[in-house]
């Protein structure tokens, strides 16, 4: 039960007098970016997405004593953090202190899931089932010994700003890397990191790579180094850049962009003084829904605090301390503090992995202490969602009841578009108005009428039993610059001018890995109506970046049939690979991984001859995605021989992590000038920051 004045119900073996003495956390020296950095901006892009920043060579850092027990830094600098406006009952901190750690035992490290995160699960669930010892400060920090020397940044005693040449200096070079970031940046961080973590999956696997240290940690680490960071001032309420609803599937993502500062820890908080008074406040929690968490209500959260109620040792049952997160818990809960809520939901691909999904702002209403089965206490608390902001737990609740049945949503009209076409059902919605369907459509899952691609050497298929990535004695693999051009888990590793993938003609099975293209729908999808725009499509899936989407299907056409003269017969659904694309950066930037490799895939299409596909009356889902200059999916040209001859075909990817619910959108690009140009031009109503007003 609560008290009046909204403090933990203490019981007798708790001796409230002894909180006050309560410390916080000391930390080391954070790794910052260098100063002195090449500028790689030669050109604005419209649609946010930057090529990726070269960086000078700096030198390298020994291990010492000192620096071998350093922690991976998820944190980055800590300047003086934003803290919420005070009111009558919560006079707030005018000054703030950073958190500051404190060495780590191996012994603390390996029960971390105890310690820094009461809700966090269990070590595997957290590293998405990497190898769990590879995760050691010590291993980590011998890692990074190929890690730049990062100067440290002078502040001015007085105002604690940085000097002339600190990391303002270096922020101010990279639009995109803010302190204070914003949409484009948490994107272009987000989206190196995951170039990165999918190039040393794909060395990996072709055994050109081996490092014991979890991929996505040495993703980081490369990140960090070179300061390829956004939001790095801690701060407490919402965070630039980042939306409610927004995805994550590793926590050195929410690291790297300021969402939540442990890298392991469930409870993250930092350390605010006022006077001589020093106390603590919590700034976000990672709830994963083991340990009692999950309500009724989609608005309300019951956390269960940090730290084992049981003495290993003599196995003596005990209540866990009001300290550290749990301390930061309650007196944020007495002042009333916005603290961020992070959902970690099970991964529907990979069972045994989590993501984690940004539920906005929360206040804690209701604390105290709770016996559990083992006669140990446990902190609970009461978490209300603030009001106003978007339902995105209870949106991916909704997706995942509606993908088992969706005949009794609003707006429902058709279980399965595609006609038990597709192995996953495509339902039709529409709780916008009253229309009952698109026009009618023959659905098709690939072309039809294809004609034969031109190459100097044609692909008559490999002979291989089962294409395995590294061997180049497969003709396939080889015709990718002995690349497999996926990871194991049928992740797009790089942007290509071309993909060559198994096909019929290949001896390989049809479940080879090379063939992702050609497998059809993997996740579950709805075509909507939208508000202004017609038929839309998106995902009832979370999504994860370089995931296949589906190919543009439809009839093969020449260019005449596309854009015709006449008034009214231009064909609204219609992909013409030869139009004008706004280029964008999505593969791995080698300066990152210079010690690893030195050469990138090239991104610009090189294709010889047009290939025009109309889907008005023969297509699949790919007909329904809307132009967005701003968009969370692209297209890949891949080529396979089928009926003795190649054909190329187009494949939509995932640019980045897309969420349950989320529009997909690609850019339709712009006629060249010329015939059909104007006429084919449209308003562009995307809605996007970066919108460029017309399309087409």
């Amino acid at each position: 039960m609560m008290e009046n004045n909204n403090t933990v119900n203490t019981s007798e073996s708790i001796d409230k007098s002894k909180i006050v003495e309560v410390k916080p956390l000391r930390s080391l020296a954070p790794v910052l970016p260098p100063n002195n950095v090449q500028s790689f901006f030669n050109a604005q892009y419209p649609n946010g997405f930057s090529p990726f920043c070269s960086f000078v060579k700096p030198q390298q850092i020994p291990v010492t004593k000192e620096t071998e027990e350093i922690p991976v830094d998820c944190n980055a600098t800590v300047d003086t953090p934003v803290v919420p406006k005070a009111t009558r009952e919560t006079p707030v901190a005018a000054k703030v202190t950073p958190i500051r750690s404190y060495k780590i035992s191996h012994d603390e490290e390996v029960n971390v899931n105890h310690q820094g995160d009461g809700n966090a699960g269990s070590a595997w669930e957290r590293f998405n089932g990497d190898d769990w010892g590879a995760c050691s400060r010590k291993r980590a920090t011998q890692n990074i010994e190929n890690c730049k020397e990062v100067p440290k940044r002078k502040k001015n005693k007085k105002t604690r700003e940085p000097s002339v040449g600190g990391s303002s200096s270096y922020f101010a070079a990279f639009p995109y890397l803010k302190e204070d970031g914003n949409r484009e940046s948490v994107d272009y961080v987000l989206m190196t990191f995951d170039s990165i973590r999918r190039k040393l999956c794909q060395l990996e696997e072709s055994k050109e790579f081996s490092n014991a240290l979890a991929k996505h940690l040495r993703a980081s680490n490369a990140l960090t180094c070179h300061g390829v960071k956004t939001n790095t001032r801690r701060r407490a309420g919402a965070v630039p850049g980042i939306e409610v609803g927004d995805i994550f599937f590793f926590r050195m993502e929410m690291c790297l962009v300021g969402l939540h500062g442990q890298s392991m820890g469930g409870i993250d908080y930092m350390n605010i003084k006022d006077g001589s008074k020093e106390d603590t406040m919590a700034l976000s929690v990672v709830s994963s829904g083991v340990y009692g968490d999950e309500s009724k209500d989609n608005d309300v959260l019951y956390y269960s605090g940090q730290g084992e109620n049981f003495n290993k040792k003599d196995k003596h049952v005990t209540d866990q301390k009001l300290q550290r997160g749990n301390l930061a818990l309650e007196r944020s809960a007495q002042r009333h503090d916005e603290v961020r809520v992070i959902r970690g939901l099970r991964d529907t691909v990979n069972r045994s992995a989590k993501i984690y999904m940004y539920d906005g702002l929360y206040k804690i209403e209701e604390s105290w202490l709770e016996t559990e089965k083992s006669g140990g206490g446990v902190f609970k608390y009461k978490m209300v969602r603030l009001p106003g902001q978007k339902s995105a737990f209870a949106s991916w609740m909704l997706a995942q009841k509606w993908k088992a049945d969706s005949s009794s949503r609003n707006g429902f009209i058709l279980p399965d578009l595609s006609n038990k076409i597709e192995s996953i059902p495509v339902s039709l919605v529409n709780d916008v108005d009253d229309e009952k369907g698109p026009a009618f459509f023959t659905y098709f899952m690939s072309l039809k009428n294809p004609k034969p691609f031109g190459l100097v050497q044609p692909s008559f298929g490999c002979n291989c039993k089962d294409c395995i990535p590294g061997d180049l004695n497969c003709s396939c693999i080889q015709r990718n610059d002995g690349d497999f051009a996926y990871t194991a888990n049928s992740i797009l590793v790089s942007r290509k001018p071309l993909i060559h993938e198994c096909g019929p003609m290949c001896r390989c099975f049809p479940n080879c890995k090379n063939r992702v293209s050609q497998t059809g729908l993997k996740q579950y999808m709805e075509v909507f109506k939208t508000k202004g725009r017609g038929w839309g499509l998106r995902t009832l899936d979370p999504i994860r970046a370089g995931t296949f989407i589906c190919e543009y299907a439809g009839e093969v056409i020449d260019r005449e049939r596309a854009y015709q003269n006449k008034e009214g017969e231009n064909d609204e659904y219609v992909f013409d690979t030869s139009r004008i694309y706004v280029p964008f950066t999505w593969n791995h930037d080698p300066n990152l991984l210079k010690e690893v490799v030195s050469t990138v895939s090239r991104e610009d299409y090189t294709i010889p001859s047009p290939l025009i596909i109309s889907a008005k009356n023969v297509g699949n889902v790919a007909r329904f995605m809307n132009h967005s200059c701003s968009p969370n999916v692209f297209w890949q040209p891949v080529l396979y021989g089928e009926n003795n001859q190649s054909v190329l075909h187009i494949a939509f990817f995932a640019l980045r992590h897309i969420p349950p619910m989320a529009e997909l959108t690609y850019d339709y690009g712009v006629v060249p000038t010329g015939r059909g140009a104007l006429r084919s031009r449209k308003r562009c109503l995307c809605g996007s920051e970066n919108c460029r007003s017309f399309f087409g």
